[in-house]
C-alpha cells in the first residue's frame, strides 16, 4: 500500500500521481490522509486516491509530534510501506519525527522516486547541486518526501469513485505548545505557479535596474519576476517571494529568461526544469550557458532593451 501526505493541496496532487504509478506497478492501492477538514477529500480520488482518510479530532493547528502519531495509525491500519510526504517545512519536520517513531527509512527532498528491480529507489541533490545521490531503503517502511513541481499531477478524472473514510487517532501529551501563529507576509509573488519567469541576478547594477526587467516582463505578458539569491538575499531588491534556487522556490515555467545570472548550481538547482531556458550574459563562459537552450552573450544593459524594442513590434 502507497500512503500520501501533504500540507500543500498541490503538492499532494502531484504526490498521488506518483504514487498511482508506484501502485499500480506493484499491484497495490494508495491511500490519502487528510488531517482536519476533509473538503478536499473527493478531489483526491478523482487525482488518484483510491481510499482518502480524514483525521479528525489532532491538533488546530501543525504539531509534528501530534500529526506523527496520527500518520503512525494510518500506516499500521493501511499496511503501508511506502509514504510519500510533501516537502514542505512542516513536512520534513514531520517525516523525520515519523521515520525514528516507526522504525522507518527516511530519506528527504527527493527529485526522483521509481522501482528498480522491484526496489524503492530515490535520488536527490547532494553537496548543493554538484552531485546526485542515488540511494534505496533497508527498512520495512519506507518515507520519502518530495519537493514541488518534482512530479506532474494526474488529469482530474471524474468518473473515479473511492472510498472516503473518517478517523479519530489516539495522540499522546507532548510538552510543546505552539504559543503564536504569525503568517508570513507574501508580496503576492507565485513564481512556482508562473508560465513565464524572467529573473534578475548580480548582473544588474542598480536596485532602479530592476524596472527594465520588469518592462521586459510586461512585453511578454510573463508579469512575474525571479531573481538569483544575491538579489533577494544580500542587496534586498527583490523579496523571498522572488527568490528561485536551491534554498529559495523551484520553478517550471515554459519560458525561464535569465538576465545577468551567472548560474551557479544553488540558482540552476532550482529553475532546471524549465521548458525552454534563455540566458542573457556578458561572460561567454558562464555557468548558465550550459543549462541554456537558448544563449545570448552581451551586456543586458544593451540586449534586454532591443528585446524590448523588437517584441512591442510583434
Amino acid at each position: 500500500m502507497v500512503l500520501v501526505y501533504s500540507d500543500n493541496e498541490k503538492l499532494t496532487r502531484e504526490l498521488l500521481a506518483k504514487g498511482r504509478e508506484l501502485a499500480d506497478a506493484l499491484g497495490k492501492k494508495v491511500t490519502a490522509v487528510v488531517i482536519g477538514p476533509g473538503d478536499a477529500a473527493d478531489e483526491m480520488i478523482k487525482f488518484g486516491a483510491d481510499k482518502v482518510i480524514v483525521a479528525e479530532g489532532g491538533p488546530e493547528t501543525f504539531k509534528a509530534e501530534e500529526y506523527a502519531d496520527i500518520l503512525a495509525g494510518a500506516i499500521e491500519e493501511a499496511g503501508s510501506n511506502i509514504v510519500l510526504i510533501g516537502s514542505t517545512k512542516a513536512g520534513k519536520e514531520l517525516a523525520s519525527r515519523l521515520g525514528g517513531k516507526i522504525g522507518a527509512g527516511c530519506i528527504i527532498d527527493c527529485n526522483r522516486v521509481y522501482l528498480d528491480s522491484g526496489e524503492l529507489t530515490v535520488e536527490r541533490v547532494v553537496y548543493s547541486g554538484n552531485a546526485v545521490s542515488v540511494e534505496r531503503f533497508n527498512s520495512e517502511v519506507k518515507i520519502a518526501t518530495v519537493p514541488c513541481k518534482a512530479f506532474d499531477p494526474l488529469e482530474k478524472d471524474d468518473g473515479r469513485s473511492g472510498e472516503v473514510e473518517k478517523k479519530t487517532y489516539q495522540v499522546g501529551e507532548y510538552a510543546s505548545i505552539v504559543a503564536r501563529v504569525q503568517e508570513m507576509v507574501s508580496q503576492g509573488v507565485n513564481v512556482e505557479d508562473a508560465q513565464i519567469i524572467i529573473a534578475a541576478g548580480r548582473g544588474l547594477k542598480n536596485r532602479e535596474d530592476l524596472k527594465m526587467i520588469e518592462e521586459l516582463a510586461e512585453v511578454i505578458n510573463g508579469h512575474t519576476l525571479g531573481c538569483s539569491r544575491p538579489i533577494a538575499a544580500d542587496l534586498k531588491w527583490l523579496s523571498e517571494d522572488n527568490w528561485i534556487g536551491l534554498s529559495g522556490h523551484k520553478v517550471k515555467p515554459k519560458l525561464y529568461i535569465a538576465c545577468g545570472i551567472s548560474g551557479q548550481i544553488q540558482h540552476i538547482a532550482g529553475m532546471r526544469d524549465s521548458s525552454i531556458i534563455v540566458a542573457i550574459n556578458k561572460d561567454a563562459d558562464a555557468p548558465i550557458f550550459k543549462s541554456a537552450d537558448y544563449g545570448i552573450v552581451g551586456d543586458l544593459y544593451k540586449v534586454v532593451p532591443r528585446l524590448i524594442e523588437e517584441l512591442k513590434k510583434q
